[in-house]
This record gives C-alpha cells, sequence and structure tokens, in this order.
C-alpha cells in the first residue's frame, strides 16, 4: 500500500446486519466533501458498497503500479475498490477457503494505486475472521489510525461487538470510537423518534469498556435509497447528517 495514506480508518464490527456498510459509505462520502478519500471494501463474500454507491458493472485496470480503484465521479475525490468489481455478477458468490481469501485482501491492500490519500476506508466483514487477522498483518508497516466500531442498540448485537473490541486490544489496534446505528426511528412526517430497539445499549457499552462514543445515528428509510449521494448534502437538516457531521469532527478532531 502507498505510504502516500495520511490516515487509514478500519471500520468494524462483530454482527452482520448492523448498516456497517452503509455506515462506512456515508463516512467515505461526508469526508470526501472535505478531503481525498479512498474506500476499501473487503467484505469478500458480501461486498455491497459498489451496489451502495450506485458503482455496480464498472471495470478496474491494472497498470504498472497495480489496479486503478474506481472513482464515484469526476471530481476524483473519492475513490473506491472492492471485489465486487471483479466478479461477473451481484448474484456471483466468492466460494473460498480462508488462504486465497487472505491472499486476496494482501492483493488489495498492496497493488491499489490509491495516489495520494487524507483518509482511507476499510470497510470490513462482520467478525474476527481471516480477512480481519490478514489486514492485522499487512498494516504492521503502516500507521493505522485505529477501529470505528459499529453496533445496534439490542443486547444481542451488544455482546457481538464486546468480542470485537476484545479483538482489537489483541492485536493492538487502537479504538477511536463506537457507532450506535438504527438508535430509533424518526418519523418523516413530526420527525419525533421511537425506540423501536432498546434504547442506551451503545452508549452504556461504550461507557462500559471505556472507549468513546462518536454517535448514533437514527433509521432514516431514506438513507437506503441514497445510492451514491451523501446523507449530509441530501437531508442537511435531518438528525442523521447532524449526526455524520459530528461523528466526522471527532475522528478528523476539527
Amino acid at each position: 500500500m502507498s505510504s502516500n495514506i495520511k490516515h487509514i480508518i478500519l471500520v468494524l464490527s462483530g454482527k452482520g446486519g448492523v448498516g456497517k456498510s452503509t455506515v462506512s459509505t456515508q463516512l467515505a462520502l461526508t469526508l470526501s466533501e472535505k478531503f481525498k478519500v479512498g474506500l476499501l471494501d473487503i467484505d469478500l463474500c458480501g461486498p455491497s458498497i459498489p451496489y451502495l454507491l450506485q458503482l455496480e458493472g464498472k471495470d478496474v485496470h491494472q497498470s504498472d503500479g497495480g489496479w486503478i480503484p474506481v472513482y464515484i465521479d469526476d471530481r476524483q475525490q473519492l475513490a473506491v475498490m472492492s471485489i465486487g468489481f471483479l466478479l461477473n455478477n451481484r448474484n456471483s458468490a466468492v466460494v473460498w477457503r480462508g488462504p486465497k481469501k487472505t491472499a486476496m485482501v494482501k492483493q488489495f491492500l498492496e497493488d491499489v494505486c490509491w495516489g495520494d490519500l487524507d483518509y482511507l476506508i476499510i470497510d470490513t466483514p462482520p467478525g474476527t475472521s481471516d480477512e480481519h487477522i490478514a489486514v492485522m498483518e499487512n498494516l504492521k508497516s503502516l500507521k493505522c489510525d485505529g477501529a470505528v466500531i459499529v453496533t445496534t442498540p439490542q443486547q444481542m448485537s451488544i455482546e457481538d461487538v464486546r468480542k470485537e473490541i476484545t479483538f482489537c486490544r489483541k492485536t493492538g489496534i487502537p479504538i477511536l470510537g463506537l457507532i450506535e446505528n438504527m438508535s430509533g426511528f424518526v418519523c418523516p412526517n413530526c420527525t419525533e423518534c421511537t425506540n423501536i430497539f432498546s434504547k442506551g445499549g451503545g452508549e452504556a457499552l461504550a461507557e462500559m469498556v471505556k472507549i468513546p462514543l462518536l454517535g448514533s445515528l437514527p433509521i432514516d428509510p431514506r438513507i437506503g435509497q441514497l445510492l451514491g449521494k451523501a446523507c449530509i448534502n441530501e437531508f442537511s437538516d435531518s438528525p442523521t447528517a447532524k449526526a455524520l457531521n459530528q461523528i466526522i469532527d471527532k475522528l478528523t478532531n476539527e
């Protein structure tokens, strides 16, 4: 991986279905308003970043220096790399054993021509699997700022995320903080927030394990329909946009 990347942030979660890829995408889109950003999708078995950014069907090309990532627009402020670009179609399944997964992650981390980046966001699969260990080993020689951990308020999610925090501490990954996603449902008509799930699980976990709570993102059906557009631009007055801006301010120390 190029040494011209100033900051590397991992997005982790101990459980699938918590909206980790959506959070990764919106973090990258929000950052790209001010910075040059890369988004690397290493969820090899469930690469959803191309769909979320409306980049399905795009091709990546090889150069002398490695793979050229896909840019979301002509500004070239956000570069994207995913195994989804290497599959024939969205229904193709990656049926690989651990060593092949590890080799692919290594190639993603070493052979993509990112150029000069302010931030590289790495969207990882759920759990603590081969892909995570491969990332840790390959980032040892580079300065990784740390991990952002995504959870939802339910107790089941909290329990799995605690294991992810243990994994980070065992492998020496700094934890930048916790994001509680799906934290209540904001009515689009009256803007009242209803806690569909339990309340305060992320806040309680952050306090218990002594890590910062970066912010809470409510359920907003409109976010899933954005596909390549930044929430902070499309719904600038929404609770989600305000929370995203606060999260970015904390991550960038602004």
